[in-house]
């Protein structure tokens, strides 16, 4: 009778850890488990901000591609201006610098400039004026910028002349000689409004070509190594999100000004997740024209061209192709997401459906397992748009973005307040997209930091638990942004190494531990019973 008991015990905890691993499980990964993944960024795509050092040493660093620039006359004491944003007639006639004073750099080198306009003109010199016409910048829209102390500026054209401005509010490009610093009408205050941009655009064309070569190569080799992959297996995380940018794909000659090396790195990085059972989601972070404007989308100057342009989206669709292919059949493979953060506010979603529904037959066409990862429109969007759309049917996935930053509606926030938030407002959404028919839910992105000045670390450790707990929930799991970081609670190893962030067991594990244990005492208590 004991003997016929132990049994139908056995059988019963089988069938339901059959079950359980079936419901909260996904294909291909150790264990039937959840994605518990880390973020690689800021290795084979740049990002400033996640180590700024890498900028150190570019001669007038403070002038990259993207900058943006206000002119004022020493002698008119009135600023420079793109009539209409552009178009039209360049003034010096404005008391108040906004938008049409405000001009984004495209550089050429340290010492030579492009200008472009709030509405996408470029500054030309035609004759004896200067305009705001030109559509694209050849050698009539290069100007050379000399400075004095930072602040004030000479623009001479190629041909020795400068601009100056004249007393009829004009911008003319007739000064000879060489002009002063003091009350000269070919001197301005140059203000540099904003220096966001630090992507590989932005490293590439600001090193040039030899020198971020070799910034780039020393960069790839040392910021992530197989000891990452180590630490990450040590800690259980089954899988790494690694952004890439589209001028992998012709490596190891990309256009300019991009550097070749970053298909041998993803090649390491497969090797080293191979050898430590890790599986590798390949993230299109950057995309030909930019979905987003911003630094890690490789955006020149902050604009965004990717919808705008079909030669930009066949581009693309040829990159994934190319991941595609070359990584389909590899082990370490998890999924391929094909576009991070498209911006809602320049990326229609019909656009990105289409492209969304090239890529997946596109992956599909080299692997029929392979996840495809479908992420949100960044901005006030419902990600219920994408299970509206009808991407796929095998395998694929929707990613979400979850920060407890970047509004304002964050700022005010207490301890107490940004945990609630995530158990009221992010726990309902994640069961309402685990429940919906369509793909599974990832958190791809989020991050053990909020605008909580003073968080003690007891404050940090709730914190993390929450955003644990409810995006371990997510049907296909979660990755942390991101391995390593200059801000050290973006940083994932200093946050286990400094017990800012404790991972424990996933929600999932906890659930099937606890059921486990009830059919065990259940299961003891009816043995006993029969005895």
């Amino acid at each position: 009778m004991e003997l016929v008991l132990c049994k139908w015990l056995f059988a019963f905890l089988l069938c339901f850890w059959l079950i359980f691993s079936v419901a909260f499980s996904v294909e291909g990964l150790p264990g039937n488990s959840k994605v518990r993944g880390v973020n690689l960024g800021g290795w084979l795509v740049v990002e400033g901000w996640i180590k700024p050092s890498l900028f150190d040493g570019i001669p007038n660093g403070d002038m990259l591609d993207g900058t943006e620039v206000q002119f004022k006359s020493v002698t008119l004491q009135k600023y420079v201006s793109a009539d209409n944003g552009g178009g039209m007639n360049v003034t010096v006639d404005k008391d108040v610098p906004l938008s049409w004073e405000t001009f984004r750099l495209w550089r050429v080198s340290d010492s030579v400039f492009q200008f472009r306009t709030s509405q996408g003109q470029f500054l030309t010199c035609d004759g004896g004026f200067v305009y705001a016409t030109a559509e694209s910048p050849l050698a009539t829209e290069t100007f050379y910028i000399e400075r004095n102390f930072n602040t004030r500026v000479h623009i001479r054209l190629k041909s020795g002349t400068y601009l100056q401005a004249s007393k009829a509010s004009q911008i003319t490009a007739d000064y000879r000689g060489t002009p002063g610093w003091d009350n000269n009408a070919a001197t301005f205050e140059m203000m540099i409004i904003a220096n966001n941009l630090h992507g590989d655009y932005q490293l590439a064309n600001g090193f040039g070509y030899a020198k971020a070569k070799e910034v780039l190569k020393r960069h790839r080799n040392s910021f992530i190594t197989v000891d990452d992959f180590n630490f990450l297996y040590r800690h259980g995380i089954n899988t790494v999100r690694i952004p890439v940018g589209w001028w992998i794909a012709f490596d190891p000659n990309p256009p300019a000004p991009f550097i070749g090396g970053s298909l041998e790195a993803l090649d390491n990085a497969f090797s080293w997740a191979q050898a430590y059972s890790i599986k590798c989601i390949i993230d299109l972070h950057a995309a030909p024209g930019s979905q987003n404007g911003m630094e890690h989308s490789s955006s020149r100057d902050g604009t965004t061209g990717w919808s705008t342009s079909p030669d930009s989206i066949s581009q693309t669709l040829v990159v994934i192709d190319f991941l595609a292919s070359r990584y389909a059949k590899h082990p370490a493979l998890l999924g391929i997401e094909l576009l991070n953060e498209p911006s809602s506010a320049t990326v229609p979603l019909d656009i990105l459906v289409s492209y969304y529904k090239q890529g997946y037959q596109i992956v599909r066409k080299y692997s029929s397992t392979a996840y495809v990862i479908f992420c949100q429109r960044i901005g006030n969007t419902d990600p219920f748009e994408l299970y509206q759309a009808n991407l796929g049917s095998i395998n694929t996935v929707v990613d979400l973005h979850y920060y407890n930053l970047f509004d304002n509606f964050f700022v005010n926030m207490s301890t107490v307040d940004n945990i609630q938030y995530i158990y009221k407002s992010r726990e309902s959404q994640v069961q309402a997209l685990n429940g919906a028919n369509g793909p599974l839910v990832f958190i791809g992105e989020w991050v053990n930091e909020w605008n909580v000045m003073s968080g003690s670390q007891l404050d940090y450790q709730d914190f993390g638990r929450a955003q644990l707990e409810v995006y371990g929930a997510a049907s296909f799991g979660w990755a942390y942004w991101t391995i390593k970081n200059d801000r050290k609670h973006w940083d994932f190893e200093w946050n286990i190494q400094n017990n800012y962030l404790q991972l424990g067991y996933s929600p999932d594990e906890r659930i099937f531990s606890r059921v486990l244990l009830l059919g065990l005492v259940c299961g003891c208590l009816l043995l006993h019973h029969t005895l």
